[in-house]
């Protein structure tokens, strides 16, 4: 008995439906990203928005750590924060945006100024960074978001080496977006002033591209050096197409002041594991250890987990083995994915190349 022709045309339109709606899921799937990156543009230029009202440093609500007295540590670390703003109507962030203070206080800082606490007190500035959508366009209202953003920056730090530092000597980190704001810091107010430059320890501009040919200071070229920038941007090993669109889209600061596609010049490439700028690769049982601090109460000490990875500098990249622990892979959504990761390569291997380079300082 054949079936009835309701039935078929049923089949047949439920097919249909399914067919176009696995189609659907793969276009969704495929341009996802360009649809979350399109609703978080401001959609206004850059010339007539009206950034969130400004910082006062001597507030301390306009920092996000400045310790408190009685805290006996030799040296001070100035630490600038990567994104945490995803964007959407704004540009820059409110410094009250509540969803991108949190990720600094549950993930940030948890992973990447943990490693210098015991070092020296920090000092880590609330500013109007520039949104996740501008890091991920070439534009120049994007360009114009992270000149704004440094603004906040420098005069935070301007602050800081006027009523806080006293004469101390300090150390400059830096991440990511953070890590390009800094290296505009090191040209602009530290290498210009004898006496800052002498009272620098070291920068640390993790996960950034700096230009090897113009770097903003002196490279860490040895264990225990003092007065010099580590700088490097990684990829994973295998990922053969990453470390080119890397460089490709890269910004760095010009003698203007003005950010510009970095090649066809070099990157510098300074290898934690080795504490040093170097050609080498390290092995993994180089690996003092790697960390997920994340959601870690402030201040607690998380467990390192040594030789996890090895490294080594390539065209001005740094390649770093993929690692073995399931707590050391990038997670959240597509935003998430885009920022600093809720763990650090190299908590311990920092940490312990601080503190040489202090013991360094100290000692000339």
């Amino acid at each position: 008995m054949s079936e009835p022709p309701v039935r078929k045309r049923t089949r047949w339109w439920l097919a249909t439906l399914l067919a176009a709606a696995l189609v659907l899921s793969i276009g969704m799937l495929a341009f996802w990203g360009d649809l979350v990156s399109t609703a978080l543009d401001p959609k206004v230029p850059f010339q007539t928005y009206r950034p969130p009202p400004g910082p006062d440093y001597s507030t301390s609500e306009s920092w996000y750590l400045r310790p408190k007295a009685g805290n006996d540590l030799e040296a001070d670390v100035f630490f600038v924060a990567p994104t945490t703003y995803d964007g959407g109507r704004n540009w820059n962030a409110r410094l009250n945006a509540r969803k991108a203070n949190r990720q600094f206080e549950t993930v940030m800082a948890p992973n990447y100024v943990g490693p210098f606490v015991s070092v020296g007190r920090v000092f880590a500035p609330r500013y109007r960074q520039a949104s996740l959508y501008s890091l991920t366009t070439l534009r120049e209202d994007a360009r114009e978001a992270r000149q704004f953003a440094y603004g906040d920056v420098r005069d935070a730090f301007r602050w800081y080496i006027d009523q806080d530092n006293g004469g101390r000597p300090f150390i400059i980190v830096g991440v990511e977006q953070g890590g390009t704001l800094a290296s505009r810091l090191l040209r602009d107010e530290v290498a210009r002033d004898p006496v800052l430059q002498s009272r620098l320890v070291a920068a640390y501009l993790i996960d950034t591209v700096v230009p090897a040919d113009a770097p903003p200071i002196a490279p860490c070229v040895q264990k225990g050096q003092a007065g010099c920038v580590a700088a490097w941007a990684r990829v994973y090993e295998g990922d053969f197409d990453a470390a080119q669109r890397l460089l490709d889209r890269a910004l760095v600061w010009n003698a203007q002041g003005e950010l510009e596609n970095l090649t066809p010049r070099p990157a510098l490439c300074f290898n934690p594991l080795l504490g040093a700028v170097a050609d080498q690769p390290a092995p993994a049982r180089l690996h003092l250890g790697a960390a997920n601090a994340t959601g870690l109460e402030w201040g607690a000490r998380p467990a390192f987990m040594a030789r996890q990875v090895s490294a080594r500098c390539e065209r001005g990249v740094l390649v770093v083995s993929h690692p073995k622990s399931s707590s050391l892979k990038q997670r959240g959504d597509w935003a998430d994915r885009r920022k600093a990761p809720g763990f650090n390569l190299f908590y311990a291997d920092l940490e312990a190349d601080a503190k040489q380079r202090l013991a360094g300082w100290l000692a000339r």
